[in-house]
């Protein structure tokens, strides 16, 4: 019978120095373990150091998947629950292997793995509870907005948004299945009915409206239709036609929507026809405006000439110049545009009007009646003049102080008077 010491790789040399394993002379292999020695198998076609050699090597691929599991659960890529099955499983191999080394040591590691993974997978275990509470109210919520949107009046609805947002929800929902956690079966299939629902509630609303909102995109496209005809048809009339499209227009804007496409072509067409007739008045304008060019020129040469109306004093022969002009400036006739002959025939009124002024301050000057009214009330107050004079005369001589205040203040009134009226 043959002893060896086998090598333990990454486990402790044994306290003691007695080997791991031995070899019987029919070539029969044992590991020494805790109760004694067990047969772990036979290699008869070999040495014992190779029967040895062997079994050393089945310990240390033992050895190498204890230290893997421990390697595993230091960098924290795997949950606590896949390494203790992967424990379960090394510990299964572990369990009256047939390899010569130190297999207590192996499966205290295990043991010592498995302690710390019991609690790590009860922690794992309250994540993962709070981990399915939370998916489930993200999934709640998605069903209550879902379900918002299908109580909704069809008519209120943004149909473009509320479609976008809808899928934005279904997207959601499906990254929820594919990344979250796995719901319990009941739940998840409560909350999928109640989504399902909704949207397809969201859906049969959508193609109500849209199929409603088409009739009524037809009534519109077309009564926009015939007004296009009718303004087309108004083009022989030109500028005569702009009243008639004009009231066609106001028909246009409360006809409704036609939808954006059918809509834009309409009115290119309608546009096109309005288009055509200010375009004739607008030739009809600028033919005016040509025509009116030497028309606004002489009309300034009159203003040049009407400045000095104002320069003339007298009066009659200021009218007899402004007259000659008001004439000449008739005679040139209208021309355009408007604007131009309001500015023109504003200046010329300026002069009227300041002519027309000096022509009345003149008359109330000269008229007779104004004159024999004005020597009746000079004279009444030379009158009243003398006579207070007098009074204030003996009013001094009498020291009454009162008379003489009242008369002085009457004297100077009746005289301001007097100098008003140019006595």
């Amino acid at each position: 019978m043959h002893s060896v010491t086998a090598a333990a790789d990454s486990t402790p040399e044994p306290t003691t120095s007695e080997p791991w394993g031995r070899v019987d002379d029919d070539g029969t292999v044992s590991v020494r373990e805790a109760d004694g020695w067990r047969v772990v198998g036979q290699y008869p076609d070999g040495s014992p150091e190779e029967a040895l050699g062997y079994f050393e090597r089945k310990y240390a691929d033992l050895a190498s998947e204890v230290g893997l599991l421990e390697v595993r659960h230091r960098r924290a890529g795997a949950s606590a629950a896949d390494l203790r099955g992967a424990a379960r499983t090394v510990s299964g191999k572990l369990k009256n292997a047939a390899a010569v080394g130190d297999l207590a040591a192996l499966e205290a590691r295990v043991a010592a793995l498995n302690v710390q993974l019991a609690a790590e997978s009860e922690t794992e275990a309250v994540a993962a509870r709070e981990a399915v509470d939370e998916a489930i109210a993200v999934r709640t919520t998605l069903v209550e907005k879902a379900e918002a949107l299908a109580a909704r009046d069809p008519k209120t609805v943004q149909w473009k948004q509320a479609s976008a947002e809808l899928a934005e929800m279904f997207d959601q929902w499906q990254a929820q299945q594919q990344s979250g956690p796995r719901l319990p079966k009941s739940t998840a299939q409560q909350l999928w009915k109640r989504f399902r629902d909704a949207r397809a509630t969201v859906d049969k609303h959508r193609r109500e409206f849209y199929a409603e909102l088409d009739s009524a995109h037809k009534v519109v496209r077309d009564q926009k239709t015939r007004l296009v005809e009718k303004a087309e048809a108004l083009a022989p009339k030109g500028e005569d036609g702009i009243a008639s499209y004009r009231e066609l227009l106001d028909q246009w804007k409360s006809a409704g929507r036609a939808g954006k496409k059918v809509d834009d072509a309409l009115w290119a067409r309608f546009k096109a026809a309005g288009d055509a007739l200010y375009g004739a008045r607008i030739e009809r304008e600028a033919a005016e405006n040509e025509a009116s060019v030497e028309k606004i020129a002489a009309k300034r040469e009159l203003l040049e000439e009407a400045k000095a109306v104002a320069d003339e004093r007298v009066i009659a022969k200021a009218r007899t110049l402004l007259t000659s002009i008001q004439r000449r400036w008739d005679e040139i006739g209208r021309i355009f545009p408007r604007d131009t002959e309001r500015g023109l025939d504003d200046s010329l009124r300026k002069i009227e009007t300041a002519l027309r002024t000096r022509e009345d301050a003149d008359w109330k000057s000269n008229n007779p009646e104004t004159k024999a009214r004005a020597n009746d009330m000079t004279r009444q107050l030379t009158d009243a003049i003398e006579k207070l004079e007098e009074e204030l005369e003996a009013a001094k001589k009498s020291g009454d102080k009162r008379a003489i205040t009242a008369a002085t203040d009457a004297l100077e009134a009746r005289r301001t008077w007097l100098k008003a009226l140019g006595g």
